[in-house]
């Protein structure tokens, strides 16, 4: 089996938190990246819309773009609208050669409001669900179609946060609807990390090897705290540097048969965490737990 390793710009700058960003250029950031070991990179703030600009760039550092957020509002219905609007990253990532795009709900998601207590996050009833993943699996469905499909990234703060949510949402979905798994934020949710894998893996086209540190998350107030808080805190951080067992996580991924990218995707002060040291402390970790796993890392 191939994996692929990336990594997201995130750690270099936030783009919900412009505050916890390095002063560091794009060419500076997909140097570290490369020199860290990483052989793709997520985009990013920084990253110009037009590849006739970005791909020299790519090409001097070694970097290929392996994915990307785009912050969705299919919660709120308009289809041709959302149509419209993912078309200009569509259209660079197609160029790109990338293999999906990041689809994060930000409808009714408190995720970048300071001031919204994790509490507050949106609920969805069955019925809710089932009338959105009948339209995400439409969406899907044409974007692939395009030539460009896009990975469901469930969210933490946002209306599919939990397992239960996640389960509800694949029950009532199609295959055009593929799933990004994020370790970190499942279990950051109360999920069982494993079980999800098991349960999902026939839809997993994306991973992000995002690590959490317990220990903050267990002492958060989320009566009073947000998510933002909870990163400022450092509840987030790449593997071998929190809780999670990645060789477990790899594990079974790789008794799934999934191939493909794993991407570190990890938001935390890089004044407090040197995102050069952290991404070369991430890729040690990945290598490590890959070789466990029996996977070849391909560039």
């Amino acid at each position: 089996m191939k994996a692929k390793l990336g990594i997201a710009p995130i750690a270099w700058w936030n783009d919900d938190l412009a505050d916890l960003s390095d002063d560091v250029s794009l060419e500076e950031c997909l140097h570290q990246a490369h020199t860290a070991g990483f052989t793709g990179m997520e985009t990013g703030r920084r990253f110009p819309i037009d590849f006739a600009e970005l791909g020299p760039i790519l090409a001097r550092h070694g970097i290929s773009v392996c994915g990307g957020w785009f912050s969705g509002q299919l919660l709120e219905g308009d289809l041709a609208r959302e149509k419209d609007r993912i078309r200009p990253q569509m259209d660079l990532f197609i160029a790109a050669g990338a293999p999906c795009i990041v689809y994060g709900e930000t409808a009714r998601s408190i995720q970048g409001v300071r001031s919204a207590p994790l509490a507050t996050k949106p609920k969805l009833s069955e019925e809710d669900i089932k009338a959105y993943g009948r339209t995400m699996t439409e969406f899907g469905e044409w974007c692939a179609g395009q030539g460009m499909p896009i990975a469901y990234h469930h969210h933490m703060a946002a209306a599919i946060e939990t397992e239960a949510e996640l389960d509800l949402l694949m029950k009532h979905s199609g295959a055009g609807l593929p799933l990004l798994y994020d370790a970190g934020h499942m279990a950051f949710a109360g999920g069982d990390v494993l079980r999800v894998i098991d349960k999902h893996h026939a839809r997993i086209s994306h991973v992000h090897t995002k690590d959490v540190r317990m220990g903050v998350i267990e002492r958060l107030d989320r009566s009073r705290e947000s998510f933002l808080d909870a990163v400022l805190k450092g509840a987030f951080t790449v593997p071998g540097d929190g809780s999670l067992d990645f060789a477990a996580i790899v594990g079974r991924l790789a008794a799934h048969g999934y191939e493909g990218w794993f991407v570190v995707e990890a938001e935390q002060d890089p004044k407090v965490n040197p995102p050069f040291e952290m991404a070369k402390k991430g890729h040690k970790e990945l290598m490590r737990v890959m070789a466990l796993a029996g996977y070849e890392v391909v560039s």
